[in-house]
């Protein structure tokens, strides 16, 4: 039943302003009802917009809000969905029919409620929002598809790398010493291998198969120690006295002999035009072989036999490791060291410099150890340890590859190699009788040779080439059997 007083003031406001009845809800105040106490503009408007001959442009799509997506733009027929007769006249359906819509989308047209979890949903929205980028789902799916989809293409998986599980040569080395302190074998830019044989050096030409005796330091006297300069034809000797020998191994000619340490020099490292050696006495001696001093300067820092030394490849950074168990890094000009690190627990023998990245630096760690690590000097960071299970005696990074290789001794006397920085193991070689002390790389990075106190050189092909990733070492490779260096 109407309320008298409304009625009277719709007929008052009918007759003033001569538009159609509005429908009022009761206790409505007539103050709310007069139009006259709006600004005129404004008022205009609101009349424009309450007449009923007013109707939306039909130019453009009004969109409910933003990030709702309009019934008017979204791909239906994508999922077999006809648009209800409420949606085509451009009202909005109730809640049933937005469910069922969204579970169609979701699970499928032919869901009536549930479906199984583990089915693939569509892959497609059927709301646009923005432009969509197709992908197959052969490259997204985690489980793969069958063989025998007709129209999916497959990319082949690639083989690992098959690294040969016997030397393809091997020489006899009479005499090579069992010391885990020495540093008795060096392979040269110009594919010579020296060796280190009680007295006396030998050098084997890869190319020729070819053994010189470079030199003999008499029976008072006995190698501890040889290393090539990167460049050219000299070779450093050091000796049980204490002494540093240059040689012209061209010529089989020595240059020059150097004395500063008072025990046997066990490591040697070149840098240019300057070599870093090694001692009992605790001590690293640089020398300049320009200059005619012995040696320019003297490190001190370690407290007990410096047994690995390796310049890093930019020649900014050498780093030792002693029997001490540290491993100190040195720069250009320091007399003490600029990084230390304690974490090895046995001797630290093997170094070796990532060719790959600037300032990652490998160490290995002797009998009570047993463990890799690798460095950051740049940042002065421990990034991860691996521990071997035998101890650690030489590494070498592949100059081809992020691949290093390790030697060890008590009690496995293996060869690994590893990927870089996963640390998997690519390849494990046995054959050395005695803990495999000695390492070095072929110029090429495809070979290594390895030495024992089982008095053999063993060589290896375990890296590829740089230019093909298959193809095996020319170093020797034609050069099967048994043969003696000297």
């Amino acid at each position: 039943m109407d309320d008298p007083t409304v009625s009277s003031h719709r007929q008052q406001l009918q007759s003033a302003s001569g538009t159609p009845q509005l429908n009022l809800f009761p206790r409505m105040s007539e103050s709310s009802l007069h139009l006259e106490n709006l600004p005129s503009s404004r008022s205009s408007h609101v009349n424009r917009m309450i007449n009923s001959g007013y109707s939306p442009s039909p130019s453009r799509t009004i969109y409910s809000d933003r990030f709702i997506p309009s019934r008017s733009g979204s791909n239906f027929a994508l999922f077999d969905i006809s648009n209800s007769p409420a949606s085509s006249e451009g009202k909005e359906d109730g809640s049933g029919t937005y469910k069922s819509l969204l579970r169609a989308a979701l699970f499928g047209p032919d869901t009536p409620q549930k479906k199984d979890t583990l089915s693939m949903p569509p892959s497609r929205n059927i709301f646009r929002y923005k432009t969509e980028t197709r992908k197959s789902l052969h490259s997204i799916s985690p489980f793969g598809f069958d063989e025998g989809v007709p129209g999916v293409s497959h990319t082949p998986v690639k083989a690992p790398r098959k690294v040969p599980r016997s030397p393809y040569k091997v020489l006899d080395a009479p005499a090579l010493q069992d010391d885990f302190y020495l540093n008795l074998v060096d392979w040269s830019s110009s594919n010579v291998l020296a060796v280190g044989l009680e007295n006396c050096v030998y050098l084997w030409n890869a190319c020729s198969s070819k053994v010189t005796k470079l030199c003999d330091l008499g029976v008072d006297d006995s190698v501890c120690s040889v290393g090539w300069a990167h460049r050219g034809t000299n070779l450093a000797v050091g000796t049980n006295n204490g002494k540093v020998q240059i040689w012209d191994a061209s010529c089989c000619k020595r240059l020059r002999t150097m004395e500063g340490h008072r025990f046997r020099v066990g490591a040697l490292a070149w840098s240019s035009s300057f070599l870093s050696s090694g001692s009992r006495d605790k001590s690293i001696l640089q020398r300049d072989i320009r200059a005619p001093e012995d040696f320019a300067s003297k490190l001190s820092g370690h407290k007990s036999e410096v047994c690995g030394l390796k310049w890093s490849y930019d020649n900014r950074e050498l780093a030792s490791g002693g029997n001490d168990n540290r491993l100190f890094v040195w720069n250009q000009h320091s007399t003490q060291p600029v990084l230390k690190y304690y974490e090895h627990t046995a001797a630290v023998k093997a170094i070796a410099w990532s060719p790959h990245l600037h300032g990652l630096l490998a160490s290995g760690g002797g009998t009570a150890d047993c463990c890799i690590r690798f460095w950051n000097t740049t940042t002065n960071t421990h990034l991860s340890c691996m521990d071997t299970g035998s101890q650690v005696c030489n590494l070498v990074w592949s100059k081809n590859i992020n691949e290093l290789v390790s030697t060890h001794g008590y009690s496995q006397n293996q060869i690994i190699v590893w990927r870089y920085p996963t640390m998997s193991k690519l390849a494990t070689l046995t054959g050395h009788t005695y803990r495999v002390l000695y390492l070095a790389i072929s110029p090429d990075g495809q070979t290594i040779v390895t030495g024992a106190g089982d008095e053999t050189l063993r060589f290896w092909n375990v890296f590829p080439s740089p230019k093909s990733k298959n193809t095996n070492s020319e170093i020797g490779a034609s050069s099967f059997g048994r043969t003696i260096i000297r």
